[in-house]
């Protein structure tokens, strides 16, 4: 017969399956920020490319906070 799951094995991969999840937010918040910081440098004809590195910035500031929002929830 089987034996069942422990908890701690159950915990394990539900963590593991939010830090997986933690670095697809991750890459999509940087790559939305960038997006937006060409559009609005295109937009506003803007030869330093200033808003692409504003937003660049903001991006991994803002996909930082979510991961450490999110590592808080995680139960070891």
């Amino acid at each position: 017969m089987s034996q069942p799951k422990s908890p701690k094995k159950k915990d394990a991969f539900k963590n593991a399956a939010v830090l997986t999840g933690i670095a697809f937010e991750m890459g999509i918040i940087i790559y939305l920020s960038v997006q937006g910081g060409k559009w609005l440098d295109d937009h506003y004809q803007n030869e330093k490319n200033i808003f692409t590195v504003i937003a660049t910035l903001l991006g991994v500031a803002i996909s930082i906070w979510v991961v450490l929002q999110q590592l808080k929830r995680i139960k070891y």
